[in-house]
């Protein structure tokens, strides 16, 4: 709050003042072009304003968008093996909410373990089907800890639920490098085979 008040308090300043209160941009004005940012020649880094496509928008094979929120049973991943966390998860896994009507449209029901995909991966996760969600949209907390059935796999598949397995593992851009595992695209089927063990939390074998 104190940092929008000095903000607001210094674009009063200049619009009274505009000279006497010059703002610290090269030109003392508001700014909708640097030039300094356009010098970098960075695609995703134009030096103005601009819409960009996004890098992961729906298609025939990842129709569904995904969300990867926080979790609201622990922070992130601490203590994911908590009584709380597990309480939350669905025959140990986490759990994913689906529109009823994405849901029908794949033999999906509430309860049912599904196996949500991409080009970059695969995770199964429990499911809850709810119209407390967008239609088109799939939300998968992240956290649960990471659980392949093969870590050598180039597409590798978590047991556990873990959608980093699905996310782009890049910056927000050339400049910004923020992180950009909240969203991507997927698809989402009903896992109809043996359920492979869940081995986050064990321990190293004995001597290994």
């Amino acid at each position: 709050m104190r940092t929008l008040q000095r903000i607001v308090g210094y674009l009063r300043a200049f619009k009274e003042d505009p000279a006497g209160a010059a703002l610290k941009t090269p030109s003392g004005r508001i700014e909708v072009f640097s030039s300094t940012i356009a010098s970098f020649s960075e695609p995703d880094c134009p030096g103005h304003p601009a819409w960009l496509p996004p890098a992961d928008a729906p298609s025939a094979k990842a129709p569904l968008m995904l969300v990867a929120n926080q979790p609201s049973t622990r922070l992130h991943s601490q203590l994911d093996f908590g009584g709380h966390s597990a309480e939350a998860k669905h025959r140990g896994r986490e759990v994913a909410r689906m529109h009823p009507e994405d849901a029908a449209a794949r033999g999906i029901s509430g309860g049912d373990v599904v196996r949500t995909s991409n080009a970059r991966g695969a995770c199964l996760a429990g499911v809850r089907v709810t119209d407390g969600i967008r239609r088109g949209v799939v939300q998968l907390p992240t956290g649960a800890w990471y659980d392949p059935v093969d870590a050598e796999e180039e597409m590798p598949l978590c047991v556990h639920g873990n959608p980093n397995v699905l996310t782009r593992d890049v910056g927000t851009s050339a400049l910004a490098q923020g992180c950009t595992g909240q969203l991507t695209t997927v698809q989402v089927e009903r896992f109809t085979g043996n359920l492979p063990p869940i081995q986050a939390f064990d321990g190293p074998a004995a001597g290994g």
